[in-house]
Order: structure tokens, then C-alpha cells, then sequence
């Protein structure tokens, strides 16, 4: 890894409409903790910059719901979200927020440099959906209608939820107003539009090659293949000029005379939060005026998102080309974007109470010991770096158990029980040289956390160092100091093996900070050291490569006290109750939604109007995937009278192979569109049950292709 002079590292802005959930935390804030607090580890210049996010039309359409101001919701999730933060250990340099006056200047002055630059903004007036009833634009987000790319119903006027489709209000199909619940009409509005396609062929260069203008920026392999891969899919697919201004009353207003009653749309001020978040760290801790930009504009400075993938179009295409546009600023050197934490096989989910947030964890668990670093072991354990994956309190379990309590618990605990048994608590000095041997094994582990860390593998990282405590167990097992005491106290066998044990117990102390940073310094509390702090992981490798001990013999350490209380425990079952209550609240849910009274009936309609749906019955011949659409298939059917090509939203429920063959129901005089490329010339006719799963409405076997349903 080339060490720059400093770094800057993001994580992405939450959003103040609601609490976060444990998916969010392994998405994009701890694994961005783990790398700075590595990085501070080993002596690097490095600022870690986040804040709330708390402009946007969910935020004033949050507080309709309640009744309150918008500046009532930022400020109550703002609260919960950094005493969240702080309390999981997410250790930010600062936490800022995008309602501050210094953001908002930053926000405006970066939109009329732009302006200014003359080439980068169109000027368009177009038609934008208006609720008469209200008396306003709608935002995107306060227009709802079916998806015209999957057909799902619930889409959004920016973006459909179930496919990932980006959209503009005017595509989706039967849309309503969410504020009156009415089709709004349409009214001709001012909006200054980004000239995205204008960046379109040098960010290509730059996700694919790594190369800007020529000169390489970054090595392309570095990436993730799945942040490359959705870039160029948007690439691929061509850019467009995108609106950065919105009519709406909560927002940044628009810097121009002419745009009364604008406001810069979120997704445009929401990443200069992070330039705005830097120059208030700066005015914090009295550095110089321009001390911000040496983080933003330096040669020898790398910018690093940390992001989940929801977000990576933002940050590998829109925010790259906007710092660009600008002229000043350096380009992300990397985004590490995670995948997708579901829960218990399920996504998360608010409105079913389907999951756990952060806050509702640390208040449940408040009387598990160590809960917080509990929590962060099994979420890094499971990282979701390179595919979704799942959070199941049965895992839990067994990582803390096993691993936390079983490995490393069990060796530290054991090393200090024997050092104050043997020994009066001080660290015995050995009489020769032999214990070198096993720290040089020792540091070969620690490199290989080192290099882990480095590639953003955060889950090899973690068990790399569970590999250190594992490697200090056999070793301690393997000479059993125990048995020779009986035998000889004063067997050197016995001080060389309790100096090393009390050598990797300290470098486990300083390893294991970036990943459970409680619990190293409860280590470090045992070892009567001081807690660590910036550039111990770079002494302690120097001191280990130059044959030093990282604990003079003598030394005297502390009482034992245990670090991890099992969970599986006969004579305490506290800790287990706990885990069984959240397992009995999904039971509950389960059992709630079998049995919950079925979606109000959709407004009236009259017969002529279903008589008008032409609807027949048919048989698969054969589907296949879409490419760069996850979720579309495109499915041939025999109608018996000819066969249709249909794309169905479906990729995430059926394979192809498993549905050709299947019987099926066609809404064949559906008017033809096009999705990705493909025409489709019908509907195939679907349930969903309430926890999204579909099936097939299907005609008996019996039946031939081509009848009628009535």
C-alpha cells in the first residue's frame, strides 16, 4: 500500500428521516472505522468526515406524518445518530451536519462555480407534476406510480426500490401525488440540469483503467468487481443531463435571483457535506484557513467512500464528475462499497418491525457485558463485502462464544491468571533467546492482518487476528507451564513460555483495536499499559522485526477479569434470554402477518373496464436473464395462437431454467414497451403475499394456450 501524506476517509451522510439499522452499520461505518483506526495505528495523517443528512422531500414528507417541522425530525434522529455512533465506537474526527450555515455556503458557492464555468449546467423549463390540491410541485419522492421498467407498483419518482431503476417522474405509469393522494398534472417549471453526459467518456477511462486524461489515478483491479461492474452499466447505458435544483421549501435555496422557491436537490448538496464537514474540523481545531484543502485538492492526499451499494452511482459517477466540473479537487482513489445485510433471510425492514436498529440493540442488550464490540465482532464476521449476506442471532451466538470468549477471551484470561499465580503478577525474563521464534511467527500473522486490512478484506483481517490468539493457545497449550510447575517452578520452559504468552497477549491488544477497540483496551487494563494510541501498530511491528520485547520482564500486570461472559451459560442464563427475546419478537411477527387482515380493496371499477383486459392462458417455452438488469428475465410463451416475448421482474424469485414448462396467465392486450432493450408484449399475472415472496397465478394442466379468462 503507498503510503500518501494523508488521507481522507468518508462515510456516507445518513439520513435523518429515521434510526439506522445494523445493515446500515456493517454497510459503510464500521468498516471505514476499521480502516482509520488501523491507519492511526500505523502513524498516518488521516481525517475520518461524516455527518447527517437532513434536506430532501422524505424529510418533510416525515414530518407531515408526524405533524412536527422538518427541523424537528433532523434534529431528533441527528441526536440518535451520533450518540449511536459514538456508543458503537464509530470514531469520527467529526460528525457534521448539512443544516449548518457553513454547509450551506459551501453547498451554494460549489453550485455557482460550476455556473460559472458556463459549460457544465443546461437551463431547461419543462413539465413537472403539480398537486392542485396543495398548491405545489412535487419532488420526486412525493410522486409515486408503477415502475415502467419491473412493473412494480410502489415506485418512486426518482428511483424504483425493487429494481434499482433510476427514473424521472414523467415515466411512471398511473402516477399519484403522495401528499393528496390524487393524479397531479403537469406545469411548466425552471430547473438547472448537470451536464452529466458530458463527463461520460473520461469517468469510463477512469473505472475501467484507472487513467484520467492519460495519467493513471488508481489501479482499476483494486476495486471491487461489483462497484466496477454497476458503474459500467450505468456507463453503458449512456449518461444524461441530470436536474440539480428542486421545487421545494426545505433545502439549500438556489443561489440565483430567478430561482425563488428552489432549493439544490440532496443528492447534489448531500457529498459536499463531506468538504463542508472537513472545513468544520479545521475551524474546530484552529487550523488555517485553507487547512481543508491539503485534504481536497493535495497531490499526495487519497480520498477514500466508504458507501453500501445503494450509493455507488453517487459516489463513482455524479460526485466524481461534479469535483471534476469544479477544477480543484482530487478524485476518489477508491470505494470500497459493500453489498447488503439482510436479517435472518429477510430484508430489513421499519414498517414490519422485520430487524433491529442500532439504538433499540444497545438499549436491549444493555446489560450484556462488552455488548458493543459483541455486536461489531459478528457484524465484521459476516461483512457483506462482495455479496449480500445475513444476520442471524444464531451466528451471533457462536461467534461469541467460540471465538470471542472460547479463543481470545479464554487466552488472555489464562495468561494473566498463570502470570499472577506464577509470577505475583509481574512478567517473568527469560534466560535466553528462545522465545523470539515464536514472535517472529507471531509477526507473520500480524502482516498478514496488515495486508488484509489494506485490500479492504475486513472479514480476512478478523480472522487473521483470530489466528494470533488461536496460534497463542496451541502455543500455551502445547508446553502447558501447569504441568512442569508441578514438576520444576523454576524451569526456564516455564518463564520463556509466560514471557511470550504475555507478548502476543499485548500484541493481540494492539491488532484488535481496529476491529473491537473495547476490548483492547480492557487488554491493555489487564496488562497495566496504557490504552494504545496513534503509531503503537507501527512501533510494535518495528520492536518485533528488530527481536524486542513489546512487555519488559518485570513488568507487573493487573487482576484477571473475565473479557467475554458466554451466552450459553447453565448457571447465568441472562445473556441467552436476551437472544431468545429477539428471536420470540420475529416468531411474533411471523405468526402476526399469517394470520393480519388482507390489503383494503383498490377503488371501484366498473365492468367495462375489465371486460377491456385480455387475459389468456399460457405455457413458458423459455426465459433467460437480462444482461446488466438483476432482476428482469426475458420469458417466451405460447399463447397457442403465437408466442410472446414478456419481461418480468422476477430474477430475484425464479431461476430461468426452473420456470420453462410453468403454466401461466398473460394480460396479452397490454400495450407493448421497452425494457432494457428488450420489447415487451404482455404481462404475466403474479401474487405476492405480504413478505414480497411471489407465485404464479396458474391455469389446471389441463388447460391448452390461448383461452380466455372471464
Amino acid at each position: 500500500m503507498k503510503n500518501p501524506k494523508r488521507y481522507l476517509v468518508t462515510s456516507a451522510l445518513p439520513y435523518t428521516n429515521g434510526p439506522q439499522h445494523l445493515g446500515h452499520l456493517a454497510g459503510a461505518y464500521l468498516p471505514a472505522d476499521i480502516f482509520v483506526r488501523y491507519l492511526r495505528l500505523m502513524g498516518r495523517d488521516v481525517l475520518y468526515v461524516c455527518g447527517s443528512d437532513e434536506h430532501g422531500a422524505a424529510i418533510t414528507i416525515q414530518a407531515k406524518k408526524e405533524g412536527i417541522t422538518p427541523r424537528d425530525i433532523i434534529d431528533k434522529y441527528h441526536k440518535l445518530h451520533e450518540e449511536t455512533f459514538q456508543k458503537m465506537g464509530i470514531s469520527f474526527d467529526i460528525y457534521h451536519r448539512t443544516s449548518d450555515p457553513l454547509h450551506h455556503k459551501t453547498a451554494q458557492d460549489f453550485f455557482t462555480k460550476l455556473l460559472e464555468r458556463g459549460d457544465q449546467f443546461d437551463e431547461k423549463v419543462s413539465e413537472q407534476y403539480y398537486d392542485a390540491d396543495f398548491d405545489q410541485f412535487l419532488a420526486d419522492r412525493y410522486i409515486s406510480g408503477e415502475c415502467p421498467r419491473c412493473g412494480h407498483a410502489e415506485a418512486f419518482g426518482d428511483q424504483c426500490e425493487n429494481c434499482g431503476s433510476d427514473l424521472s417522474p414523467t415515466e411512471l405509469v398511473n402516477p399519484k401525488s403522495t401528499l393528496s393522494g390524487k393524479t397531479p398534472i403537469l406545469r411548466e417549471t425552471k430547473h438547472w440540469f448537470f451536464k452529466l453526459d458530458k463527463h461520460e467518456e473520461w469517468l469510463k477511462e477512469w473505472i475501467k483503467d484507472g487513467s484520467v486524461d492519460g495519467a493513471v489515478h488508481h489501479n482499476a483491479k483494486d476495486w471491487k468487481k461489483h462497484v466496477v461492474g454497476q458503474c459500467l452499466s450505468w456507463l453503458d447505458n449512456g449518461l444524461h443531463a441530470r436536474s440539480i435544483t428542486r421545487d421545494l421549501s426545505w433545502g439549500i435555496k438556489v443561489p440565483l435571483k430567478e430561482a425563488d422557491g428552489k432549493v439544490l436537490y440532496v443528492w447534489f448538496d448531500a457529498p459536499i457535506g463531506y468538504i463542508s464537514a472537513t472545513k468544520q474540523w479545521c475551524l474546530d481545531n484552529g487550523k488555517p484557513e485553507d487547512e481543508w484543502k491539503k485534504y481536497w485538492q493535495d497531490e499526495d492526499s487519497e480520498l477514500i467512500h466508504f458507501i453500501g451499494k445503494d450509493n455507488i452511482v453517487f459516489h463513482c459517477i455524479v460526485f466524481p464528475a461534479m469535483l471534476k466540473a469544479h477544477g480543484d479537487f482530487l478524485l476518489p482513489k477508491n470505494v470500497p462499497a459493500n453489498q447488503f445485510l439482510n436479517f435472518e433471510g429477510q430484508k430489513f425492514s421499519k414498517s414490519r418491525g422485520w430487524g433491529i436498529q442500532q439504538f433499540e440493540y444497545l438499549e436491549a442488550f444493555k446489560d450484556f457485558p462488552n455488548k458493543e464490540d459483541a455486536m461489531r465482532y459478528a457484524l465484521i464476521r459476516n461483512m457483506p463485502e462482495n455479496r449480500d449476506a445475513d444476520f442471524k442471532w444464531d451466528d451471533f451466538v457462536d461467534f461469541h462464544d467460540n471465538e470471542l470468549a472460547n479463543n481470545l477471551g479464554n487466552f488472555v484470561n489464562r495468561v494473566v491468571v498463570l502470570t499472577n499465580k506464577y509470577y505475583e503478577g509481574k512478567v517473568p525474563t527469560p534466560t535466553t533467546d528462545g522465545w523470539k521464534a515464536p514472535m517472529a511467527t507471531a509477526l507473520e500473522l500480524v502482516k498478514k492482518i496488515q495486508a488484509a486490512i489494506e485490500s479492504y478484506s475486513f472479514k480476512n483481517a478478523i480472522q487473521h487476528l483470530m489466528e494470533l490468539s488461536s496460534f497463542g493457545n496451541t502455543y500455551l497449550q502445547d508446553i502447558s507451564p501447569w504441568k512442569l510447575w508441578k514438576e520444576n517452578p523454576d524451569a526456564n520452559e516455564i518463564t520463556e513460555c509466560m514471557f511470550v504468552s504475555n507478548q502476543i497477549v499485548c500484541l493481540l491488544s494492539t491488532c484488535a483495536h481496529p476491529f473491537i477497540p473495547f476490548t483492547g483496551d480492557k487488554i491493555r487494563t489487564l496488562l497495566n499499559q496504557d490504552v494504545v494510541k496513534n503509531g503503537d501498530l507501527a512501533t510494535v511491528i518495528s520492536q518485533l522485526e528488530a527481536g524486542e520485547p513489546l512487555i519488559a520482564g518485570g513488568h507487573k500486570i493487573g487482576e484477571p477479569s473475565l473479557l467475554f461472559a458466554k451466552i450459553n451459560d447453565k448457571k447465568d442464563t441472562s445473556r441467552l434470554a436476551m437472544i431468545e427475546a429477539q428471536k420470540t419478537k420475529l416468531s411474533n411477527i411471523v405468526a402476526s402477518e399469517e394470520t393480519k387482515s388482507f390489503e383494503a380493496v383498490k377503488a371501484e371499477t366498473s365492468f367495462d373496464d375489465f371486460t377491456k383486459m385480455d387475459i389468456r392462458t399460457g405455457t413458458i417455452l423459455a426465459a433467460e436473464k437480462i444482461p446488466k438488469a438483476n432482476k428482469l428475465l426475458k420469458i417466451e410463451v405460447d399463447l397457442g395462437f403465437e408466442k410472446r416475448t414478456v419481461v418480468s421482474g422476477i430474477a430475484k424469485h425464479f431461476k430461468p431454467e426452473e420456470i420453462i414448462g410453468k403454466k401461466v396467465l398473460v394480460l396479452a392486450n397490454l400495450a407493448p414497451r421497452e425494457l432494457r432493450g428488450v420489447e415487451s408484449q404482455g404481462m404475466i399475472l403474479m401474487a405476492e403475499n405480504e413478505k414480497g415472496e411471489l407465485s404464479f397465478v396458474s391455469p389446471p394442466d389441463e388447460f391448452g394456450n390461448g383461452f380466455t379468462v372471464r
